[in-house]
């Protein structure tokens, strides 16, 4: 447990050694899997005092919908930055960024001082940043990338088209409840 607590933190650090070492570590997949589901449960857990008896139903929707977002924002960053915009020395496989972005969550985990009153609005900024720098870091690492701003891209195209896709989903659902 250590080990995974040290790659958390690590990883909240911005260390760039550790999304290389867990992009190599075929048995991180459950880890990376438990981070993005502690950073959705501490979202949830910040905001109990606005979710009311309904909490524990938006905690597990808010996980499950975590975990669907991860794999799909992971494939569609595989695609892009390995199919669509790679470097000559560009190698990676679903699986490397599936553990790489699943520790670029773990600066998620402060979102749980949003239970503290008056700051949650800062929280989740520094929260949304520091989760967005991470994630950049991990896909410029799992992916090879020399240019930090390959991967910045990389990642805005994904989260457009990750946005896009709940935005549908949510339409599509929001329709077929009325």
């Amino acid at each position: 447990m250590s080990n995974f607590n040290d790659r958390i933190i690590r990883a909240a650090k911005l260390d760039a050694s550790l999304y290389e070492e867990v992009e190599a570590d075929t048995t991180a997949l459950g880890q990376a899997m438990g981070v993005v589901i502690l950073s959705s449960i501490a979202a949830g857990l910040g905001t109990i005092t606005i979710g009311g008896p309904r909490v524990i139903i938006l905690l597990i929707f808010g996980t499950i919908l975590a975990l669907i977002g991860w794999y799909i924002w992971a494939y569609i960053t595989y695609f892009i930055g390995t199919k669509i915009l790679p470097e000559p020395q560009t190698r990676a496989d679903h699986g490397q960024l599936l553990r790489t972005i699943g520790f670029s969550s773990s600066p998620g985990l402060i979102r749980i001082l949003c239970i503290i009153p008056g700051l949650s609005g800062i929280v989740l900024i520094v929260a949304s940043i520091w989760m967005l720098i991470a994630m950049v870091i991990a896909v410029r690492q799992a992916l090879d990338y020399q240019s930090t701003l390959r991967a910045v891209v990389v990642c805005i195209i994904g989260w457009i088209i990750q946005s896009l896709f709940f935005l549908l989903l949510f339409s599509v659902i929001g329709n077929l409840l009325k």
